[in-house]
């Protein structure tokens, strides 16, 4: 049974054929052409275009240009690369008819090498590249079924399973783009959606290959106990098959529901690191690459051999990734699943919400991005792992905010006509936040622009949110309750649009979308408006709940000191300390957030007042299309956009202020945002690295408003390497 592509020559594979015999022969010949320079015309004519002006011919446009391929230019034309090199790439069968791969006696060495070739071709695959210039460079995938070597036939036959598993994961999960990852096979079998219809997945099962693989395991390791002199070898091999199937086994056991097999898949993924750490060692001992060669291993690779299978297109530079750096992206994979399936274990979808923002922060590979969102949310074909959106939902507000519409014990649960409002709310609610977690599994630039879409869809949300609660209002007011229904649901809508507001402004820091120029405005609309509208919604919800807890002491006072000689029951001697809302903790690190962003407008007014901060100029310059170009998605009803003409009112008093006073005043704001962060039992990374950010430009500052370089007008620079979005500011 054939694993290869269908290589069969057709009429169309003859056509190309003679195609390229005909390239070849116009190259070797050594004709004459008749070249006419038309440069000097060109100039001439190109004077009559305006700046910036194109011709445009009706039967051939931009699209077509950039669509065109010149035939025999090699860095248009992706075939011409076939026959640059001295000799012509081998297919499988030719090379073991040339006796150039070996099938079977191939030494601990060779099988080192092929191995830590192949992953990373696998590496390379996931970073982008398509699989028929990475994995599939290697002649052995092509047929693995013929070779007689047990130890890598087995290998071959894993790869392949891991392969499938691994596109049917980014294919299910739906958070890629083109630029993340490539799903398209070439014709090779990777199980039922193969096009030869030779199936190797459905041949051989999944515990047939787990077997071969601990089959060869066993023998490896007798081998290596009882052969000294290749004891290494033998041993760097065996931690390379048995790395193989862990890792075939933990995507397997990944997404099955029960608690036992995450347990298996947390024991999986240490062994795989352990094995990790033995194949670094051992590196050395594989085959390495040949200084004369482009390929990543010299044995059983062919970089050319799948060239025609490419598109007719220009062609996209694939770098292989260096076997070194190969098992570092494993490793940080590793650790990225083992993070992922915390998941699992979280219950409230708030604190979902939160480990998917952090998860994707900490800019995680594709198949761990997808594997995270499988976990959770489930694949397009599976229902979500034991959560049912609505219902995660109705206890997000509940334990939020607690509407009273939400809670068993107050009228309007009982009533038909809210009860059904709710219901038909929460639906509607399912999908936008569906989509905002998928959003995080979408690498960062993607996220801002998907960010800004999703805004629109909550603003919607939020009008019905606000007309519930209206409802809810009136109705509690006809039931002649004694506590009127509260807006709970618009103030929880609310919290969610402004922080996907921040979210999108802080993403463009951290992708380095603005200018230093602009950072003012950016800095000032977090501080001003943003993070204290989220202080203010959070404060609006501890004010809900404090008074809905009031509410309920005066009844249950009530309720208790009844008549009927029941005696009141008597006060607790100790009173136990109030247990922490999870948004107290979020209000204090607003506060901080909001203070580091006062800091740095500060900072940043006196840098342009000293013109410290070089400016665009004025005739290619518009401040007021900048700002409404940066905060167009922020234009949503609640809360409103502060337009530019109320931006320079509010700002007008600071561009006069004197620079001292601007750092003076940033100084306090880092300074209260370091007392804060030291106020924080157990701090996060997040908060150590803030630490340092708020220390050093605290000092920076001061040092500033003494006085210190005030003559020299050479811009300060905004590292970023300690804080995405914090920037530590330094004195060149």
């Amino acid at each position: 049974m054939s694993g290869a592509a269908n290589m069969e020559q057709s009429d169309d594979s003859d056509t190309y054929d003679s195609y390229w015999k005909r390239a070849e022969h116009l190259e070797n010949s050594k004709k004459i052409y008749n070249w006419v320079d038309i440069t000097d015309d060109f100039m001439e004519l190109i004077k009559e275009l305006e700046l910036g002006e194109l011709m445009h011919e009706e039967f051939f446009g931009l699209f077509e240009a950039m669509s065109a391929i010149e035939m025999m230019d090699p860095k248009m034309d992706a075939g011409m690369h076939c026959n640059r090199g001295t000799t012509k790439p081998l297919t499988f069968q030719q090379a073991v008819e040339s006796k150039k791969l070996k099938l079977e006696d191939l030494t601990s060495s060779e099988l080192i090498g092929i191995v830590d070739a192949t992953l990373s071709c696998i590496v390379s695959w996931l970073e982008g590249h398509s699989l028929a210039q990475t994995v599939f460079t290697n002649l052995y995938l092509h047929q693995p079924l013929a070779i007689k070597d047990k130890t890598l036939k087995a290998f071959c036959i894993a790869i392949y399973k891991i392969l499938d598993l691994i596109r049917n994961y980014i294919n299910s999960a739906q958070v890629y783009e083109e630029e993340d990852f490539q799903p398209m096979g070439y014709g090779y079998c990777l199980g039922s959606n193969s096009q030869n219809g030779d199936d190797l997945s459905s041949e051989i099962t999944e515990q047939k290959c787990i077997s071969a693989l601990r089959e060869q395991e066993d023998d490896l390791h007798r081998k290596s106990r009882s052969n000294a002199q290749e004891g290494d070898g033998l041993i760097g091999l065996y931690s390379r098959i048995k790395f193989t199937r862990m890792f075939y086994q933990t995507l397997t056991l990944l997404l099955k529901k029960d608690q036992g097999s995450i347990n298996d898949c947390t024991r999986l993924l240490a062994g795989c690191s352990e094995m990790l750490i033995i194949m670094s060692k051992t590196m050395e001992k594989g085959t390495q690459l040949d200084e004369n060669s482009d390929m990543p291993n010299p044995i059983g690779f062919e970089p050319l051999v799948n060239q025609r299978l490419l598109p007719p297109t220009f062609p996209r530079y694939t770098r292989i990734k260096p076997r070194a750096e190969a098992l570092q992206y494993f490793n940080d994979l590793i650790s990225k699943l083992k993070e992922a399936m915390k998941v699992t274990s979280i219950s409230s979808f708030h604190s979902v919400l939160d480990f998917f923002i952090k998860f994707s922060r900490s800019q995680p590979c594709i198949l761990s991005r997808s594997a995270l969102q499988l976990l959770y949310l489930g694949g397009r074909n599976g229902s979500p792992l034991g959560a049912n959106v609505p219902e995660a939902l109705r206890e997000a507000a509940r334990t939020f905010i607690c509407p009273p519409a939400l809670v068993p014990r107050y009228q309007l649960l009982n009533n038909p006509q809210a009860r059904e409002y709710v219901e038909i709310f929460l639906n509607r609610c399912a999908r936008p936040f569906t989509i905002l977690l998928q959003v995080c599994g979408h690498n960062r630039a993607r996220q801002r622009d998907k960010l800004a879409h999703l805004l629109s869809e909550f603003a919607t949300l939020k009008e019905e949110a606000e007309n519930i609660d209206i409802f809810l209002r009136a109705l509690t007011r006809n039931l002649d309750t004694p506590r009127p229904s509260l807006p709970c649901f618009g103030t929880w809508i609310l919290y969610h649009i402004i922080r996907i507001m921040i979210m999108y402004l802080l993403s463009g820091l951290e992708l380095e979308l603005y200018s230093v120029h602009e950072y003012h405005y950016i800095f000032w609309y977090l501080y001003e408006f943003l993070y204290g509208w989220l202080n203010s919604a959070l404060n609006n919800v501890e004010s809900i709940l404090a008074e809905q807890e009031a509410a309920n002491a005066s009844n249950s006072a009530n309720s208790g000191g009844g008549g009927g000689g029941r005696r009141a029951p008597r006060p607790p001697r100790h009173k136990k300390r109030p247990t922490p809302r999870p948004s107290q903790h979020e209000a204090l690190m607003c506060q901080i957030m909001q203070n580091l962003c006062g800091g740095y407008y500060k900072a940043l007014v006196a840098f342009q007042n000293q013109g410290k901060i070089p400016n665009p100029i004025s005739h290619f310059d518009n401040e007021a299309v900048r700002y409404k170009h940066r905060f167009a998605p922020l234009s949503v009803m609640t809360p409103p956009l502060v337009q530019y003409t109320e931006f320079k009112r509010i700002t007008l008093r600071l561009r006069y202020e004197n620079p001292i006073i601007l750092y003076l005043g940033g100084c306090k704001h880092f300074q209260l945002a370091r007392t804060l962060m030291e106020s924080i039992p157990n701090p996060d990374q997040e908060i150590t690295d803030l630490l340092k950010v708020a220390k050093t430009n605290f000092v920076v500052l001061k040092l500033l408003a003494g006085g210190h370089k005030s003559d020299s007008m050479t811009p300060p620079d905004f590292d970023f390497s300690v804080h995405r979005h914090f920037p530590i500011i330094k004195l060149v």
